[in-house]
């Protein structure tokens, strides 16, 4: 019997870039109904298909059904625990992606320091086009990124006549310092680490092994949002301060719409695996295997005892494959 049309295969990685980047609920009960999630409140009923969703946010007061996880889980719908309007982050479920090809080519380019520079490098050429940074150290990038951040401050403060004098900001809570325009950065930018989350762990890779920031659980996710903030979460906090929507939800709803209209999700999803090089096809094989002697793998669910059929027919290690060119480089 084939699997259902909503329960995610390999070949299904592509389609996190199509769905709506995320759903944030709050006190509210989550069900299961055929194949569509249902968010039940005091006033009424939403059904939503499961398998259109990128990421649902669970917020304070949520209670969810097993049959509803499962469905989620199913269609490879990522599934966030998060603080009130979603700017604390607390667990997440697994996304689409069944295989481990991408975070094991992942942590192989954090972990070698001229591949990681090489990534490091790739993010800030995209946040410089037409500029060369192929030969510039960490300490270089750092500099350059500095001054251009400052000047896209000052060029959106002289555009829309909104003051600025410098980014104030307190982990975890959008709105507990600093003036409206810093306010509703913080609040704008925890909705954009919502979406990147999303799409890291939607294509397999971790939120944890960053290239250019480390220490943190989310490294990898604010790698990427900074990508894209100085198009999304800046303009858009300088033009709402200046027409005095300032509240976090006035954010939260641009965001979603500039989403929307740039594809910012597939956008994001394109990214990052151009970024780390990985086929999503390839990437997505849920492979049961064995670690052998060096780099090399057998496969799994057998029996190998010195008695087994299987053992008898293990290939030569000169004819095991070598992920990521592993074994030469250790050689």
């Amino acid at each position: 019997m084939a699997d259902p049309w909503w329960r995610t295969t390999p070949l299904d990685l592509q389609r996190v870039s199509d769905r709506i980047s995320s759903l944030y609920v709050e006190r509210c009960h989550i069900d299961r109904d055929e194949n569509a999630v249902v968010v039940v409140n005091r006033r009424r009923a939403v059904r939503v298909p499961a398998a259109m969703l990128a990421t649902l946010l669970l917020g304070p007061g949520t209670r969810a059904t097993h049959a509803a996880i499962t469905l989620l889980a199913d269609s490879g719908t990522a599934v966030c625990w998060v603080g009130e309007r979603g700017v604390r982050f607390y667990a997440a479920s697994v996304g689409t992606a069944r295989g481990s090809a991408t975070l094991q080519k992942q942590a192989w380019l954090v972990t070698r320091a001229t591949e990681r520079l090489r990534v490091a490098r790739s993010m800030y050429q995209m946040r410089f086009p037409g500029e060369d940074v192929s030969e510039l150290t960490m300490r270089q990038l750092r500099g350059r990124e500095g001054a251009r951040i400052r000047a896209v401050y000052r060029e959106h403060s002289k555009r829309t006549g909104v003051a600025w004098t410098r980014r104030e900001y307190k982990p975890g809570e959008a709105f507990a310092a600093g003036d409206d325009v810093n306010r509703l950065l913080s609040a704008g930018n925890a909705c954009l680490y919502g979406l990147c989350h999303a799409a890291i762990v939607g294509i397999g890779a971790s939120p944890g092994l960053g290239f250019v920031h480390v220490g943190s659980a989310v490294s990898f996710v604010l790698d990427v949002a900074d990508l894209y903030k100085t198009e999304s979460s800046i303009p858009l906090a300088f033009d709402l301060a200046a027409s005095g929507a300032v509240d976090e939800r006035d954010m939260r709803l641009a965001i979603r719409d500039y989403v929307r209209s740039s594809k910012l999700l597939a956008r994001a999803v394109a990214d990052i695996q151009a970024l780390l090089d990985v086929d999503p096809k390839a990437a997505g094989a849920d492979l049961n295997e064995l670690w052998d002697d060096g780099d090399a793998t057998v496969p799994g669910g057998a029996n190998w005892s010195p008695a087994s059929p299987a053992y008898a027919e293990i290939v030569d290690d000169d004819d095991a494959v070598s992920p990521y060119g592993l074994a030469e480089e250790i050689s």
